[in-house]
C-alpha cells in the first residue's frame, strides 16, 4: 500500500521543496497569472456562469483534498477544471494549458523532477496558489532555498512502499 500525505500542512513543505529553482518558480508565477487572467476575463464575459462554476470548484476542491489522503483525486481535478470550462469553453482551457505548460517546463527543464500534480493534483493546485500568494508578497523570487526562506521544517519525503516480490511457486525446487 502506498503512503500518502495526510494534509495540506504536511504536503506544503514537500511541495515548496520541489520548487527550489528560481526560474521554475517564476514560470509557475507566470502560468498562474495567465490562468487568473483567463478566469477574470471569463467572469467579466459570463458573470453568472463563472460565479456558479467557481463556487462549485471550491466545494469540490474542499472534498477532494480529503479524498487525496487516500488516493489521487483525478476525478475531482477534472471536475475542478470542467466546471469553469463549461462557463467559458475557450478562455479557461487556454488558461489551464498555459498554466500547466509553464509549470511543467519549470519542472522538466529547470527542476529536473516530476511535478507533484501527477500524484496530488488538488493539493498541488492549492499549494501553487499558496506559493503564488507568497510571491505576490515579494517572497520566493531570489535564489535562497524556499524551505528556509519560508521558515519551514524540512519536508517529509514519502516514497511508494513496494512490497518485495515473492518467488513464484514454480521457481521453488
Amino acid at each position: 500500500m502506498d503512503k500518502r500525505f495526510q494534509s495540506l500542512q504536511e504536503f506544503w513543505p514537500y511541495y515548496i521543496a520541489e520548487h527550489k529553482n528560481t526560474s521554475s518558480r517564476k514560470l509557475h508565477f507566470l502560468g498562474t497569472s495567465g490562468f487568473i487572467a483567463s478566469a477574470a476575463l471569463s467572469t467579466v464575459l459570463n458573470p453568472v456562469g463563472m460565479s456558479a462554476a467557481l463556487a462549485g470548484m471550491f466545494m469540490v476542491g474542499r472534498h477532494a483534498v480529503k479524498t487525496e489522503r487516500k488516493t489521487r483525486s483525478i476525478k475531482h481535478a477534472l471536475a475542478i477544471i470542467a466546471m469553469p470550462t463549461i462557463a467559458s469553453p475557450v478562455l479557461i482551457p487556454a488558461g489551464v494549458v498555459f498554466a500547466y505548460g509553464c509549470a511543467w517546463v519549470g519542472h522538466f527543464k529547470f527542476e529536473h523532477n516530476r511535478p507533484a500534480t501527477f500524484d496530488y493534483p488538488v493539493m498541488s493546485l492549492t499549494s501553487d496558489f499558496k506559493m503564488y500568494g507568497h510571491m505576490l508578497r515579494g517572497k520566493l523570487w531570489g535564489d535562497a532555498d524556499p524551505v528556509e526562506e519560508l521558515g519551514l521544517d524540512e519536508p517529509v519525503i514519502i516514497d511508494d512502499v513496494i512490497e518485495p516480490e515473492t518467488e513464484p511457486a514454480y521457481a521453488a525446487s
